[in-house]
């Protein structure tokens, strides 16, 4: 039997002193470069760099609202078309691309604070402080359709269906069944709705003041989720009409979104500034914590593909997270945007839209620094590769401050360092507390940042 052994002399490899030269292998391959890691390194450095210097994440402006845009929604069958709720009662479909104004729909006497469209994209159901819900016909014949009938010039007042709330109190959000023409409405509980009754069909409640937010399941949709103001996040079930599972935490969340890719994975806004993703299948530790924000989160939402989602803030600022990122990826602020009450991702996941206290909707590119137009060949490769090295060489150092800096307000920077020393400062109170704790106590365990904010999982 033969056996190849591989054999080196050690003071080939070896000084014998520091001053010596080490004696360096070339490798004679002609086909590899001696520096190639060092030449995309550059390329890498220089890539990031670039992305800083041609970031210009702002596109427009959506104007017409006479009060803050409380709500967004998203046609599913219309990449161009979105419709935007005020504080005035007003609801607006835009053409994103125009940026203009398509339908005015009039009938709300309060603020409108959920807005949804159908899985077909047929309708759209609205809901608000008036303690109503209004389905509206959406236009199937295009955008001419939406101009033949006066535009935005001629107010629509009349709804397709107005059902009124058997609770009592308003309605803080709304969302659409992704298989059925039903959908569900959070307030004083959770009520499910069809679309051609004025009385909901079933009505949820689990020890809870007021719903802040429900959300169907996108994979699952007899599964639906809700935030409430009783610090709760709650699993329920259309087909059994029972909950399934409620977690409580130590601050109230605002907002919640599923993953379109990963249905069992859900993340919700907390009013502590962070934003936390579970697993539904395992609700005692989040899976990310999402951090950046110096005050309350108050809307998110997830990118088509699932790998990103979108987060708009109390501090004026919105930012965009990895779907597995603790820290933002980017942070979009304008001079004159005021709070951001909601966000969305567009269908194709290329633009972002936000609504704010400032009467505006804003559309920002998901990505910075992105070329707007048609890309040829060579710019598509050339893309794809300086993609590929940032994504290889992104945990260098150099990298990875070039990439994680963003230039913020002076206020929400201050407010940044202030945050990072109080949260330094909880953390070493924290440790200490375990260390100096009597033997067999509750307070010898240190809990991370993932548990600490769970008070209790109730099924």
């Amino acid at each position: 039997m033969k056996v190849k052994t591989i054999s080196r002399i050690e003071e080939d490899y070896t000084r014998e002193c520091k001053s010596d030269i080490l004696k360096v292998h070339r490798n004679l391959d002609p086909a590899l470069h001696p520096m190639h890691r060092a030449k995309e390194y550059k390329r890498a450095l220089n890539a990031t760099k670039l992305d800083k210097v041609f970031a210009k994440p702002f596109i427009g402006a959506l104007e017409g609202h006479s009060d803050g845009v409380m709500c967004l929604a998203k046609s599913p069958t219309q990449l161009s078309v979105a419709a935007s709720g005020a504080a005035d009662g007003e609801i607006r479909l835009w053409d994103v691309p125009s940026r203009r104004a398509l339908r005015l729909l009039m009938g709300h006497t309060g603020a409108v604070r959920g807005i949804s469209v159908t899985h077909d994209g047929k309708r759209c159901v609205s809901c608000g402080d008036d303690a109503t819900v209004r389905v509206w016909r959406m236009p199937q014949a295009g955008l001419g359709e939406m101009f033949s009938s006066g535009g935005a010039d001629v107010p629509t007042k009349e709804a397709s269906l107005v059902c009124h709330s058997k609770t009592g109190g308003g309605f803080r959000d709304v969302d659409c069944h992704w298989a059925r023409n039903c959908h569900a409405t959070a307030g004083s509980a959770v009520e499910l709705w069809t679309s051609d009754r004025s009385e909901p069909t079933a009505t949820f409640t689990w020890g809870v003041d007021t719903v802040l937010s429900v959300r169907f399941n996108p994979v699952e949709p007899d599964v639906f989720a809700s935030c409430g103001s009783d610090r709760s996040i709650a699993l329920y079930d259309v087909r059994t009409q029972t909950p399934i599972r409620k977690l409580v935490m130590q601050n109230k969340c605002t907002k919640l979104c599923w993953n379109p890719m990963e249905a069992f994975n859900f993340t919700v806004a907390n009013e502590d500034t962070n934003l936390y993703s579970y697993d539904m299948r395992k609700l005692t530790t989040a899976t990310c914590v999402h951090r950046d924000f110096v005050s309350a989160v108050l809307d998110v939402d997830y990118s088509p593909t699932g790998r990103e989602f979108v987060a708009g803030s109390y501090d004026r600022t919105v930012r965009i997270f990895d779907f597995n990122g603790g820290h933002s990826r980017e942070v979009y602020h304008a001079k004159r945007m005021q709070r951001v009450f909601c966000t969305r991702f567009s269908m194709d996941g290329t633009y972002v839209l936000t609504g704010s206290d400032d009467m505006n909707v804003r559309c920002w590119k998901a990505e910075a620094s992105a070329q707007l137009g048609t890309l040829l060949p060579r710019e598509k490769r050339k893309k794809q590769y300086q993609a590929a090295l940032k994504d290889r060489f992104k945990h260098m150092p150099e990298i990875k401050r070039i990439a994680r800096n963003h230039h913020v307000p002076k206020a929400i920077h201050k407010a940044q360092k202030l945050r990072r020393v109080m949260t330094d400062s909880e953390t070493r109170k924290k440790k200490r507390r375990v260390d100096h704790a009597a033997p067999g106590s509750e307070k010898k365990e240190f809990k991370p940042a993932r548990k600490d904010r769970i008070v209790a999982e109730v099924e």
